[in-house]
């Protein structure tokens, strides 16, 4: 019996040493829980939305052709005697550049002018034995069939004459061809013909360009269609320079590309300098107005997700999500073309931990973002 009680003492005393480990032991994870904050607001920097003058404009890139160009081809048939230029060399309105059988053409000519010197010789007798005849049938010694006869013959003279001087007009203008000149000042690209090459009518002989203007051709989504007008400026670079270069628009397409849903217009450029070269690749941007107000806000603030731009404004503490629509980007600020108004306080930190009807906490305010 004794033993009994006993045994329950033990058993009854470990068990409320038990209980009380348990018990020290939630305590203790009890305090090592972190305790929960009463502050749950979001702590972000804010920026004040700016607004500055900058000109409104267009991205564009395309590439710059030459103004003028042309392949020089024979224009008569023979042998080529002489170029006079090679590729790279500066040409004058008019330069003679290359020969096509120039001695052959030249004989021709002469023999020509001779044709027509002889017709006019029997033109002239012809018009002689004429008033002969006429007179002697005043006088009815010559029958009326002999002053047809000379008549007839003076006709046939005259018409030789006027035939021998278009044969001589045609041999005169050959020689000009086979003398092959610049038809505008330019520059030559290529040189396709070598002395001794026997040149068919339209045989490629050079390859010229004028680079002394240029024309910037680009396209432009259609929407700008309203937009872009004729001598609006151009500014864009290239990859050879780091100094811009301008032109003014000149020529509008009257249709828009099915397929790229653009349209497509040209600026003339100014090369005198000739830094520029023809088929260059250019990037850049046509002015559409000058000095337009425009939104700036830092670029940390805009948001970007699923084609979606967004930023978020706090307001009496609360910070409310408001969908833009974005322009371009000005160094370290973002263009916005709507969804805010100059004044507008925007998150620039902490956005990530943001959503519409967060409460945050100022850490401080930028004023230096007002463009």
């Amino acid at each position: 019996m004794r033993k009994a009680l006993m045994s329950r003492f033990v058993v009854s005393t470990f068990g409320v040493a038990l209980l009380l480990a348990g018990v020290s032991a939630c305590s203790q994870r009890d305090d090592a829980r972190p305790k929960r904050s009463s502050d749950d607001s979001v702590p972000v920097t804010l920026a004040a939305v700016g607004v500055t003058n900058l000109d409104r404009t267009i991205p564009i890139v395309g590439t710059l052709f030459p103004k003028d160009e042309a392949t020089l081809g024979a224009e008569v048939e023979g042998k080529v005697e002489r170029t006079m230029v090679e590729f790279g060399d500066r040409l004058t309105n008019g330069q003679l550049i290359a020969q096509i059988d120039t001695t052959t053409y030249e004989a021709l000519e002469r023999q020509a002018s001779a044709n027509v010197a002889r017709a006019k010789a029997t033109t002239a007798n012809a018009e002689q034995n004429l008033k002969r005849t006429r007179e002697l049938n005043k006088s009815a010694i010559a029958s009326p069939s002999e002053l047809d006869q000379a008549i007839a013959a003076a006709e046939q003279a005259f018409a030789e004459v006027k035939a021998a001087e278009a044969s001589e007009a045609i041999a005169r203008l050959n020689l000009e061809r086979s003398r092959v000149r610049s038809p505008f000042e330019a520059a030559v690209a290529e040189r396709i013909a070598n002395t001794g090459d026997f040149m068919k009518v339209g045989s490629p002989l050079f390859r010229i360009v004028n680079d002394n203007v240029l024309k910037y051709i680009v396209q432009a989504p259609e929407r700008y269609a309203g937009d872009v007008q004729k001598e609006q400026v151009v500014r864009f670079t290239v990859d050879a320079y780091t100094e811009p270069f301008e032109g003014r628009v000149y020529l509008i397409s009257p249709s828009v590309n099915t397929v790229t849903r653009a349209f497509a217009f040209g600026a003339l450029v100014d090369n005198r300098e000739r830094k520029l070269k023809a088929n260059t690749f250019a990037r850049g941007e046509l002015i559409l107005e000058r000095n337009v107000s425009t939104t700036i806000v830092p670029l940390d603030a805009v948001i970007n997700f699923a084609g979606v731009s967004k930023v978020f404004v706090v307001e009496s503490g609360v910070a409310r999500a408001r969908t833009v629509q974005i322009g371009r980007v000005l160094g370290p600020g973002q263009e916005v073309l709507s969804g805010l108004r100059p004044g507008d306080k925007v998150a620039v930190t902490g956005q990530t931990r943001l959503f519409d009807g967060a409460k945050v906490r100022i850490q401080s305010l930028d004023h230096g973002n007002a463009g």
